[in-house]
C-alpha cells in the first residue's frame, strides 16, 4: 500500500499549482493532507475512484486535514474526544483491516514558544490515543507533526535550539513516543541520511539553499516496521512550504 502526507498550506491555493497532477502521478492509495484552510464545501475537488475526508476548524481558514482514500475504511473519526483539542480540524482517523492510519497537523508551539503547554497537553493525549488504538491493531501515524526530532532533521541546529519545532520539550515528546513503541519510517531506513528536509522557510532562498527541516513523518506501531519497504521524501514537488512524504507498506 502506498501513502503519502503533504501539508498544502491551503488546498485551495495549492490547486493553482498543480495539485492534481501530483495526486495523480504520485498515485497513493491513501493521500493524506494537512494545513487544508477549508471547508469541503468551499471546494468541489473531483477525485474519480477515492472516498474523502475533511476535518475542518472551526476558525475559517485556518488549520484543517483530509484523507482521500482508494480503500473504503470500515469506520473514521474525527479529532480526538477532548473538547479543547478538536476544535481546529487536526486528525483523522481511518480504520482499515490491517492497521489505523491517523493522519495528524500537530499545534505549533509558535515563536516563543507561546503555546507551548497547549501543544504538551496535545502531545500527551496524541500518545494515549495512539497507544490505545495500538492496543487493538497496529498504527500508521502521518502528518506534518512540526518537530525536528534530532540534530540531523535540520540544516542550523544550533541557532534554533529552544526555537519552536526544535525545543527540548517537543523534542523529548517524540522521544517519548517513539519509545512508547513506535518506528519513524524514514530513520528506519535512512538512519544516517542528511539534508533530508520537508519544510522549508519561504525566507533567505531557503528551499533554493537546501535550508530545511524534517518535519513531516510516517511513524508506525514497531510491529509494523518490517512491513515497511519505502519511506521517502519528495523535495522536487512544489506548491507548498512543505513537501510530500510517503510510505510503501506490505499489508498482504
Amino acid at each position: 500500500m502506498k501513502l503519502i502526507s503533504w501539508n498544502v498550506n491551503g488546498l485551495r491555493a495549492v490547486m493553482g499549482k498543480g495539485f492534481l497532477e501530483v495526486f495523480e502521478d504520485l498515485d497513493a492509495d491513501v493521500f493524506c493532507l494537512q494545513e487544508t484552510k477549508l471547508r469541503p464545501e468551499q471546494l468541489d475537488i473531483k477525485l474519480p475512484g477515492y472516498r474523502q475526508y475533511f476535518n475542518s476548524a472551526d476558525k475559517k481558514g485556518y488549520s484543517g486535514t483530509a484523507v482521500f482514500s482508494k480503500h473504503e475504511p470500515l469506520s473514521v473519526s474525527y479529532g480526538l474526544g477532548i473538547d479543547q483539542f478538536d476544535h481546529e480540524g487536526r486528525l483523522i482517523t481511518l480504520e482499515f483491516d490491517e492497521f489505523y492510519l491517523v493522519n495528524c497537523y500537530t499545534p505549533n508551539a509558535q515563536r516563543g514558544l507561546l503555546r507551548i503547554d497547549f501543544r504538551m497537553e496535545w502531545e500527551d493525549a496524541i500518545r494515549d490515543y495512539l497507544t490505545a488504538l495500538d492496543i487493538t491493531k497496529p498504527v500508521v501515524y502521518c502528518g506534518d507533526l512540526n518537530v525536528a526530532h534530532q540534530e540531523i532533521d535540520l540544516k542550523n541546529p544550533g541557532p534554533n535550539r529552544g526555537n519552536a519545532g526544535f525545543s527540548d520539550q517537543e523534542r523529548g515528546k517524540m522521544t517519548e513516543l517513539l519509545e512508547a513503541g513506535f518506528v519513524d519510517t524514514f530513520r528506519l531506513l535512512h538512519p544516517e541520511e542528511t539534508g533530508a528536509y520537508s519544510w522549508w522557510s519561504y525566507m533567505y532562498n531557503a528551499r533554493a539553499n537546501n535550508a530545511g527541516w524534517r518535519i513531516d513523518y510516517f511513524i508506525v506501531s514497531s510491529r509494523l516496521a518490517e512491513k515497511v519497504q519505502q519511506a521517502y521524501i519528495l523535495p522536487r514537488i512544489m506548491g507548498s512550504d512543505h513537501c510530500p512524504v510517503g510510505l510503501q507498506l506490505d499489508v498482504t
